[in-house]
């Protein structure tokens, strides 16, 4: 029966997969909107819908996010990636199977995301070093991550955020290793699909003559001379036609010998002067028209004739959930606050070399940057360690790793593992109580502390528990289980697991995994109430599949930060993930109810 409160959370719901799907609004924004239009509609209290900010799920992974940031702090994972990269000059398919192995490894204790960063420029120098193409290496590296976080309660944050959601409806939260069997599993089945399979699927682009090449900027740059005849000559550079009326990139000046890399717009122009400059070519066709401007030279410029000992070229990825998220370039005032200048994007698998200053940018999108070399430091304190904004393809070694400090943090994890593995300690309060020694033995400040937790997941994660709270109080989820038992509880609870598998896989291709498991686990516990069935296989089905996104590049975060800098199309995530999850929902149908018996 359709109550108001049913109605007006149905409602809610189908809003929020659409928001979460269209990215209109970031996931924070979304969850705060959820909550508040429940809390004034009724339907849940004012101290419903803001207990998942204490909720022992969402405390859990706020901390697991420094205890991430502490190791890398230390510098633990940059040693490994090195090491490993070193095996690409002799021989790739060694290389590439250890660094799967590792990188699983390390993803099953901690948050993946900061996994991928690191191992981002440590492949992209070992591609170049080996000649092994970067997209062949990236793809893995991004998928032995997830497989990795679905050995262990605290592989992922959706994981933990799964568990809590069973604690609050009576049920025995996910003990450390319950998932492992499980999980070894489908680590198993991946890996040895990606070495036979999924790496002779992805096609090779790029990879070598360089960022200008790689980005197709040859025929967007050029040189022009100002005569003594042009209008810009006498003008400041801010004044000037060239900027104002063409929206040309002045990207250097050449006068009498002297150059003046990224000049000032408060510049003026002479006579005889030589800009290097960034338009697109029906500009050039426009300067060429214009009196007193001659075309320097027709050749296509490459990396050379950029770099230089003041000037370097510098590839960067917008990381999930960064403060640059839905702004301009011009809006960031890029070049004003860091000295350089964004040549292109790479957004969505499509280079944007026009109206650059103009372009949203979002996770994954990957830029062209010329930086003066002096001001790199600048850009080194957006990496995703840091300010959470973005990371450095082709730089490694950018941070002052703490090595030192390396026995403490390693030694702290492995503590709260033994403790929540043994039940001496819940994982909130054994992980808490890690943080708080890391912190006190200087192995991460508190400033570094609070910058390392992603505040968009945290508002994310409580915002969306509000809605869960909300199907159980009006009665939707019962609704909508009922539903679902009517339509596949007749094959029995297989079937569910099944069909709950599938649904939760197609709604992560396109949301946030967080939400979608948020959404799904009240429906599919009280399926379970229902059909009399244990609900463990069923939360077990959403738990593996809200991890396990491989067909689409913004399906995970780590899919999204390979994006770019592996040179990726969309339909590539398709031809290699497509399979794979296809796999994986058939080994699940069968194998979870084995693992996890109704």
């Amino acid at each position: 029966m359709f109550t108001l409160e049913i109605i007006i959370v149905l409602v809610v719901l189908v809003l929020a997969i659409v928001m979460f799907a269209t990215e209109r609004f970031s996931v924070d924004v979304v969850a705060l909107i959820i909550m508040a239009v429940l809390i004034i509609s009724g339907v849940i209290s004012p101290e419903q819908g803001v207990a998942g900010f204490s909720n022992s799920a969402t405390v859990t992974v706020a901390v697991m996010f420094i205890l991430s940031a502490a190791l890398f702090k230390s510098g633990a994972v940059v040693g490994l990636g090195n090491k490993l990269a070193n095996l690409f000059q002799y021989n790739f398919w060694l290389a590439i199977i250890t660094t799967m192995l590792s990188v699983g490894l390390v993803s099953a204790f901690i948050n993946n995301t900061p996994v991928v960063a690191i191992f981002i420029p440590i492949l992209a120098g070992a591609a170049i070093k080996s000649g092994n193409n970067l997209g062949k290496m990236l793809m893995p590296l991004s998928f032995a991550s997830m497989f990795g976080g679905l050995c262990t309660l605290i592989g992922t944050s959706t994981n933990i955020l799964v568990s809590g959601i069973a604690a609050e409806h009576g049920l025995e939260p996910f003990a450390m290793f319950e998932m492992g069997k499980m999980g070894l599993v489908f680590f198993g089945v991946g890996l040895l699909y990606m070495t036979t399979i999924g790496i002779r699927l992805i096609p090779k682009r790029g990879g070598s003559g360089g960022l200008v090449q790689k980005f197709g900027m040859g025929e967007y740059l050029t040189e022009i001379v100002l005569e003594s005849t042009a209008t810009s000559a006498g003008m400041t550079i801010a004044d000037s036609p060239l900027t104002k009326k063409l929206d040309i990139d002045i990207l250097e000046v050449n006068r009498k010998g002297q150059k003046f890399f990224m000049p000032a717009s408060k510049m003026v122009l002479e006579a005889g002067d030589i800009l290097k400059v960034r338009c697109d070519l029906e500009k050039i066709k426009s300067l060429i028209e214009r009196e007193g401007i001659i075309l320097k030279t027709k050749r296509k410029f490459g990396d050379q004739d950029i770099e230089n000992e003041d000037v370097v070229l510098v590839e960067a990825v917008i990381a999930p959930n960064s403060e640059f998220e839905g702004k301009t370039v011009k809006e960031i005032a890029f070049r004003q606050k860091f000295g350089s200048t964004v040549l292109a994007i790479r957004h969505r698998g499509e280079i944007m070399r026009e109206k650059v200053a103009t372009t949203v940018l979002r996770s994954g999108d990957t830029l062209l940057i010329e930086a003066q070399r002096e001001k790199l430091d600048a850009l080194r304190e957006l990496q995703l360690h840091g300010r959470n904004t973005f990371l450095i393809v082709n730089e490694v070694g950018f941070e002052k790793y703490k090595t030192e400090k390396i026995a403490y943090v390693v030694g702290t994890i492995a503590g709260i593992i033994a403790m929540a593995a043994l039940n001496i300690l819940p994982i909130m309060v054994a992980a808490l109580i890690g943080c708080i020694f890391l912190i006190i033995t200087n192995c991460i400040s508190m400033e570094e502390a609070y910058r390392a937790i992603d505040w968009k997941v945290i508002f994310l994660l409580a915002g969306a528990m509000s809605l869960g709270v909300a199907m159980d109080n009006s009665g939707a989820a019962a609704l909508l289980s009922g539903l679902l038992i009517e339509g596949a509880g007749s094959w029995g609870p297989t079937a569910v697991v099944s069909i709950l598998y599938f649904i939760t896989v197609i709604m992560t291709s396109v949301m946030s995994n967080n939400a979608s498991a948020v959404l799904l686990a009240p429906i599919a516990i009280a399926a379970a109430i229902a059909m009399g069935v244990d609900a463990r296989p069923f939360l077990m089905a959403i738990t593996f599949a809200a991890s396990s996104s491989f067909m689409t590049p913004i399906g995970y975060q780590t899919n999204t930060m390979i994006y770019g800098a592996g040179n990726y199309k969309f339909m590539d995530f398709v031809k290699v993930g497509g399979p794979l999850n296809l796999i994986f929902w058939i080994i699940a149908t069968f194998m979870i109810p084995v693992f996890f018996p109704f």
